[in-house]
């Protein structure tokens, strides 16, 4: 089958992506495939396991991976409208009840860490609410180095540089936030100067010997939680607009070397225990949500251009 047709044999939350991101199909198709996400597969079953309270599994960060902010993550990667009924009831029993773990802080306010705080921006800023104080705090613990770390307190023997796993998440909820409010002059300079600090690096290697930073990060993983990956990395320079630069080469060159003779590239590292919804995605398998990703890293690149559906191919 061809790799396409593959991808969009499958749930509205990859199809509509696969339609904006690789077919370029018209905007009134995308947009009728993505307002199934909310009512249809996996995106309204992650939207049916939230509980009474508001809570997934019971807390805002804890069990990890069936979480509140796991799964507002994956609903956020799906691509879910925000403006559906559903969703808004959804985030708004979020808003109203869900306490960090962390001093029973209110759930859009954040809490302490930088890695977990980026992830609450994006997800609020992607569900329209409120993370302005979450912000100004990520905007104060940017390091000198333009990265971001959950150790930086030197003055208790924490680190002075930053980490590759904090700082992507920041930069995540960052470009979230800036789409949100149509632009932000401090926090476009800040994931500027954080996504420098990525490609000064080349996303794989310390400044400081030129090694690979954690082997962890060449293989590649959905969802991917806190973890740094280089696929990741590079997605989110795509859906940052960055034009890619030789900094980039060698990170998109691990990306086509992980491709398999079917034009596919497999779930090579899996993060969770489990998650709120059966993704049928299997280790050492063939994944359609690393297969998106890697095409439309790939299509920014520059280095490969998709084959047309063999539907669109016949229409």
């Amino acid at each position: 089958m061809n790799v396409i047709d593959w991808l969009l044999d499958s749930d509205p939350a990859i199809r509509w992506q696969v339609m904006r991101d690789l077919t370029d199909a018209p905007d009134e198709e995308v947009a009728a495939e993505r307002e199934k996400v909310a009512h249809e597969g996996c995106g309204a079953a992650v939207l049916a396991a939230q509980r009474a309270d508001g809570s997934w599994a019971g807390g805002a960060y804890a069990p990890e991976w069936t979480s509140t902010t796991s799964s507002l993550q994956l609903l956020r990667l799906f691509g879910v409208d925000p403006t559906e009924e559903s969703v808004r009831r959804a985030l708004a029993l979020v808003r109203s009840n869900v306490k960090w773990e962390y001093d029973d802080l209110p759930y859009f306010d954040g809490e302490v860490e930088p890695c977990i705080n980026g992830q609450a921006v994006a997800i609020g800023a992607y569900f329209g609410q409120d993370v302005r104080v979450i912000v100004d705090r990520l905007l104060t613990e940017q390091m000198a180095d333009g990265g971001w770390n959950c150790e930086q307190e030197p003055e208790r023997g924490g680190s002075t540089r930053g980490s590759f796993d904090t700082t992507i998440n920041v930069l995540e909820g960052f470009l979230e936030y800036e789409r949100a409010v149509n632009g932000d002059a401090d926090v476009a300079a800040a994931r500027e100067r954080g996504q420098e600090y990525l490609l000064e690096r080349r996303l794989l290697r310390r400044l400081s010997d030129g090694a690979i930073g954690d082997r962890k990060w060449l293989h590649f993983a959905f969802p991917t939680g806190w973890h740094y990956s280089a696929l990741r990395a590079l997605d989110h320079l795509r859906d940052a607009g960055v034009e890619p630069d030789e900094r980039v080469t060698e990170a998109v060159e691990l990306v086509e070397s992980k491709r398999d003779a079917d034009g596919r590239w497999p779930l090579a590292l899996v993060l969770h225990d489990e998650l709120p919804v059966d993704l049928g995605e299997r280790d050492g398998e063939p994944s359609r949500w690393i297969t998106l990703r890697a095409l439309r890293v790939l299509r920014w690149a520059g280095r490969s251009q998709p084959a047309l559906s063999s539907r669109a191919a016949s229409a």
